[in-house]
């Protein structure tokens, strides 16, 4: 899912976004997050093409962060969408440094904040807790 448009010719543009550390290169959706987004995101089911398009885009716009403060696996896009994700070394592909890069895998999608209080109030408690160890 890397942008194949450059805005100037002889000009580089990476390929990549990063996120939690990672420099995401390429997203992967497993079959479970897609039948997930069908059934708790969308109501419809689209294409893995176009789910890996939605959270690109939102990547590039840095509308994705950790959904708990030290969270490496678990994300909120838009404020509102958790999903579950896990990264891997995107094989021998490296940015223009040498610098490892690495594959998004979706594992699948809780759901909306917006629609499911379970993922609000589970964030709740989470950062109660955290607050309660320091």
């Amino acid at each position: 899912m890397r942008d194949k448009v450059m805005g100037r010719w002889s000009t580089y543009e990476p390929f990549y976004v990063e996120l939690s550390g990672k420099k995401v290169a390429d997203i992967v959706v497993t079959n479970h997050a897609k039948n997930r987004w069908a059934n708790r995101v969308s109501g419809v089911g689209h294409s893995v093409e176009y789910i890996c398009d939605y959270i690109w885009k939102r990547l590039k716009e840095k509308r994705i962060r950790p959904y708990y403060r030290n969270s490496s696996d678990v994300f909120v896009v838009d404020e509102d969408l958790v999903m579950v994700a896990e990264f891997a070394l995107s094989g021998d592909v490296t940015d223009i440094s040498g610098n490892p890069l690495h594959k998004m895998i979706i594992v699948t999608f809780l759901g909306r904040m917006s629609e499911t209080i379970e993922l609000r109030d589970l964030k709740t408690r989470s950062e109660e807790h955290t607050s309660e160890l320091q």
